[in-house]
């Protein structure tokens, strides 16, 4: 296992949740061994058993403690391969249709510290630095600019997080 990877697994599924109110974004503080710290819209790795929906609407709620019903989607998919480290990596994103509930965190991984509705007029600044397959699919499906397929795919080559190359192909 790589110092930066939170999980033994080499190949899985995460599912994420665009949820929206009022023109902003609710999007998640993330604290990674290591020291690390990113921003993401809410979701995880789906658990075994689980569909991808529920494994979202799970995560969604221990991350911010909002109740989601419905979703819609996939508004768009993510896959990364990363073949010097050995991971592949398939994200998908779908738009809740409304939502319940207060902000409260109770992530039993510990990882989520904060969640914030961001005006979509700032992602690009929150977003800036962090890493290209996160930044550059949430950002396009905001602005109508996804694939005609709905996927981003990436190729990300090294094994060091502070120095990875990725490249969208």
């Amino acid at each position: 296992m790589h110092g930066w990877q939170t999980l033994d697994v080499r190949r899985w599924t995460v599912g994420g949740g665009v949820i929206l109110d009022a023109g902003r974004v609710l999007m998640v503080h993330n604290h990674r061994k290591g020291g690390r710290t990113d921003w993401s819209t809410p979701g995880g790795v789906i658990d075994e058993g689980e569909t991808v929906l529920q494994g979202l609407t799970r995560e969604v709620a221990e991350e911010t403690g909002l109740s989601i019903k419905d979703w819609i989607g996939p508004v768009y998919t993510v896959a990364a391969i990363a073949p010097d480290m050995d991971w592949t990596l398939r994200v998908e994103v779908h738009l809740a249709t409304s939502y319940h509930g207060q902000l409260h965190i109770d992530d039993p991984d510990g990882i989520v510290q904060a969640a914030d509705w961001i005006p979509k007029e700032d992602l690009a600044d929150l977003l800036d630095g962090q890493q290209l397959w996160l930044r550059e699919p949430l950002l396009g499906y905001l602005n109508d600019e996804v694939p005609k397929d709905g996927e981003f795919r990436y190729r990300i080559l090294g094994t060091n997080i502070s120095d990875l190359h990725v490249e969208r192909t």
